[in-house]
């Protein structure tokens, strides 16, 4: 079994935990279908990206520099690293 290939996309700014939303800073492209791992001391949730907004608006793709809101299927924490699962 070989080791995953892993590339960071971005960080996790705020996480709202009622509605189990986190916004993300990005700091490479993202887009709807992508496998995610996000990281971080005691956190350890991998999913597929099934939708993201920016300013409450659905969008399939989002680039470096924005800031997305996505829902994550476990809680997450500020600080943590969001990696897209290449292979």
């Amino acid at each position: 079994m070989s080791e995953r290939e892993l590339k960071e996309v971005g960080i996790v700014a705020h996480y709202f935990t009622k509605i189990g939303v986190a916004v993300i800073d990005l700091n490479d492209t993202l887009c709807v279908g992508d496998r995610i791992l996000i990281k971080g001391m005691t956190t350890n949730v991998e999913q597929i990206v099934s939708s993201m907004q920016i300013e409450h608006a659905n969008i399939k793709k989002a680039d470096e520099g924005k800031s997305i809101g996505m829902k994550v299927d476990d809680r997450v924490r500020q600080g943590d690293t969001v990696y897209k699962i290449l292979k």
